[in-house]
């Protein structure tokens, strides 16, 4: 009798215990594993042909916000493209742009520096060639066009941040060791949500420009994030950064702590924002 007790008690104890590993197995099952899209695309801006890399999970249904990558100033090269592919597993459609045109590369400091000074110089050529990667994201009928938002790395950093300041169309924009002074901001055009990821000891954008940058937006009454990483020099997010670095002997170095934390607040940074 003592045994039939104990085997009716734990027959529905069996029973319970099968159908919560069911749910947590069929829980497990929905979780699905992005497929990426990736297509190599051409566009135009400044009557220059622009190599684009577009990248979106098609196993999502229906539009989602878009988020533009704009390099450093290498151009267009493998660091850009995981970028998109990573905010694309985000669950946005991503694109890396093409600056400089015709998928042009730098190789040394040197190279980078003539390809890259021109945009410093001119402004508007940045924001006329973002303009042109906004309007072609918008062309995917994946894309949310009320929400698209850039993000910047380096070079990349300091064009979201200047064409921000110029009244570019987008909802947010994300600098990552970026320059941090450049076209003045006029509080009229600035549409743009902006955080600003900085490694705190980069000797590319020291205190001083620092200072100026937050003195600049608070004395417009402008709401910005500023977020900056201990110990984390230039290019800190990039990988490659530390063998570059000590090929060309320049300060740049990768930070695993300073990426980590830098991801997740630009995560948090445009999942708030494309709510707005």
């Amino acid at each position: 009798m003592k045994k039939k007790f104990h085997l009716l008690i734990a027959l529905p104890l069996l029973l319970v215990s099968f159908v919560a590993c069911n749910d947590e197995t069929d829980k497990a099952a929905e979780v699905k594993e992005p497929m990426l899209k990736e297509e190599n695309i051409t566009y135009t801006a400044d009557g220059v042909s622009m190599n684009g890399f577009v990248v979106y999970d098609e196993s999502m249904e229906g539009t989602r916000p878009a988020v533009l990558v704009v390099p450093e100033w290498w151009g267009l090269n493998e660091y850009g493209m995981m970028r998109a592919r990573e905010l694309a597993k985000l669950g946005y459609i991503a694109m890396a742009i093409d600056m400089y045109g015709n998928g042009k590369k730098a190789e040394t400091p040197d190279s980078a520096g003539a390809f890259a000074t021109p945009f410093y110089q001119n402004p508007q050529m940045a924001k006329t060639r973002i303009e042109a990667a906004i309007a072609k994201i918008k062309s995917y009928t994946q894309t949310d066009a009320a929400n698209v938002a850039a993000v910047g790395y380096c070079f990349g950093g300091a064009m979201v941040l200047n064409t921000a300041r110029m009244g570019i169309d987008l909802k947010a924009v994300v600098s990552f060791h970026g320059n941090l002074v450049g076209t003045p901001l006029n509080k009229e055009l600035l549409k743009s949500q902006v955080l600003v990821c900085h490694g705190a000891a980069d000797p590319f954008v020291p205190a001083e420009e620092v200072t100026k940058f937050k003195t600049e937006m608070d004395s417009a009454g402008v709401a910005y994030a500023f977020k900056a990483y201990p110990d984390a020099v230039h290019a800190f997010t990039n990988p490659n950064a530390t063998a570059m670095g000590e090929k060309f002997k320049i300060p740049i170095k990768y930070n695993a702590a300073a990426d980590t934390a830098s991801w997740k607040d630009m995560k948090e940074f445009l999942s708030g924002g494309f709510k707005k």
